[in-house]
């Protein structure tokens, strides 16, 4: 019974050892038969990573029959499952106490439609149904420990150390280091190419260095500064960590603001469109608001104590002004009716202005005093001369025959009515220079046109206010009587709005 036992538990172990070693499962996960040069401290359930993200584990180390580690990878992450032929795994220490994690890139970047193949998969014998990935995209890092248990020693030993494991390493291997040469071949390649570029780039390497000097020096000045900086934005972090869940919030609330936003700011825009000639226009009244601005305070200073004295000479104008409102009412009476003889008086002054009156005048007082002042053994006497020519015969008719004797009176002034026959070049009463009929006037009024005596064109005079008029003003469209009396629409204030008004002005 015990040899049968035994001969049963060695089946079952070799049964679960072709599972793990052909990689089927039932999970139908997608692995990946990583091959590794060295897998040294790897154990499985140790974390398989991309970018940082762990998408699987390591479920089982084999050894291939070139001495090889094969590392199988569980990928459980669906989206990671397609490895191609460029995917690159790299054996990384994740601690200092020895643990490992396997790093992965399942493809290469690369231009769209230009995808590397897919991994070969593994059809019969160990590994049956894995996913291929060989020794030449794999690699493993250095550990750190390694490299500080050469520098414990001093550089002498070190060296031969150096010297002597490079040998023995190499005694007997010649295969192994050509195949070593030989898959380091790329690497060193990439890195004769990058030391070209940097060769092709020495000047602006020494400029960068240089500059990155010059940079660093203001830095290096302000360095308390830029350690309080720091030393804020680290306390800026902390209060932002603090209300992390506020920020959340405003980052929700962020787009339906700026959805509601948008109408606000295309209106405000079509506002600062319609503004900017306003602001323009400010701008070139900047010099002058600002000269206006800075000079009021010291003009209200200077008018305070104007102010004030126009506030002591209201006591004392105060009730002068109150005494003579009765005056003021009684001149504008006076006024409203010397209107018409204002009227009449501004006619004949125009008229008498137009016919040289004031020469005239004087013409005529020297001339009598020069006829006048003769004398004699008789006495005074007057001096006489007869003058024969056309107008020495009186005539009725206006007509062109009497127009070339100048001593008719201007019927283009005055007060006048439509002659019977007008003669070319009169102007009746009620027509413009221009021919143009103007409104009718009643028998004891008419309406004057004159002419200056350079002879210029026509002026339209205003219509003349005679004794027996029907009530409206001199002048051509006056409003008729009851407007000229204070109707609703104008004329003086009755006494007692005049009185409030006073008041009010005086401050009773």
């Amino acid at each position: 019974m015990k040899r049968l036992a035994a001969i049963a538990a060695v089946l079952i172990a070799a049964a679960a050892l072709v599972v793990f070693a052909t990689g089927s499962g039932d999970d139908g996960g997608y692995r990946v038969r990583a091959i590794f040069d060295n897998a040294a401290f790897v154990i499985p359930g140790m974390d398989v990573r991309i970018a940082g993200v762990v998408v699987g584990s390591i479920e089982s180390i084999d050894v291939t029959a070139d001495k090889k580690a094969a590392v199988v990878l569980k990928i459980d992450d669906a989206n990671y499952q397609d490895f191609r032929q460029d995917a690159t795994c790299t054996i990384r220490p994740q601690s200092l106490i020895g643990e490992r994690f396997i790093e992965c890139t399942p493809t290469k970047p690369g231009r769209a439609g230009a995808e590397s193949p897919a991994l070969v998969q593994v059809q019969s014998g160990v590994g049956e149904g894995q996913y291929l990935l060989p020794a030449t995209n794999t690699a493993r890092s250095v550990d750190l420990d390694l490299i500080n248990n050469i520098m414990r020693l001093p550089y002498r030993q070190r060296f031969t150390i150096l010297l002597n494991e490079f040998g023995t390493g190499l005694a007997g291997n010649g295969k192994a280091l050509s195949a070593a040469l030989k898959k380091s071949d790329p690497a060193l390649k990439a890195f004769d190419d990058v030391l070209a570029i940097l060769a092709s780039q020495n000047t602006t390497l020494a400029e960068l260095a240089k500059n990155g000097d010059i940079a660093l020096q203001p830095l290096a000045r302000e360095r308390r500064s830029i350690q309080g900086f720091i030393q804020s934005a680290g306390e800026t972090a902390e209060a932002t960590a603090a209300r992390s869940a506020n920020l959340e919030r405003n980052l929700q609330l962020f787009p339906p603001f700026l959805r509601e936003l948008g109408p606000t700011m295309q209106q405000l825009g079509g506002f600062a469109d319609a503004f900017t000639p306003v602001v323009e226009d400010l701008n070139r009244s900047a010099g002058s608001l600002n000269t206006f601005v800075t000079g009021t305070p010291a003009f209200a200073e200077a008018s305070t104590g104007a102010l004030t004295s126009l506030g002591e000479t209201t006591k004392t104008a105060g009730p002068a002004l109150e005494a003579s409102l009765p005056l003021v009412q009684d001149v504008g009476k006076l006024t409203k009716q010397t209107k018409p003889l204002t009227a009449n008086l501004s006619s004949l002054l125009r008229s008498f202005s137009y016919q040289d009156g004031i020469d005239n005048l004087m013409r005529t007082i020297f001339f009598v005093g020069g006829a006048t002042n003769g004398f004699d053994q008789y006495g005074h006497y007057g001096r006489a001369r007869l003058v024969l020519n056309i107008c020495q015969t009186y005539s009725t008719d206006p007509g062109p025959a009497s127009l070339s004797c100048q001593s008719n009176f201007r019927k283009d002034l005055g007060a006048t009515t439509r002659s019977p026959a007008a003669p070319t070049g009169w102007i009746p009463p009620g027509q413009t220079a221009a021919g143009a009929t103007a409104q009718p006037v009643s028998s004891a009024r008419a309406a004057t046109v004159a002419r200056p005596p350079s002879g210029g064109s026509a002026i339209r005079l205003p219509e003349v206010l005679l004794p027996g008029d029907d009530g409206t003003t001199a002048g051509a469209g006056a409003a008729p009587k009851a407007a000229r009396s204070g109707g609703a629409t104008g004329g003086a204030p009755d006494a007692q709005s005049a009185r409030s008004l006073l008041d009010y002005l005086l401050g009773q």
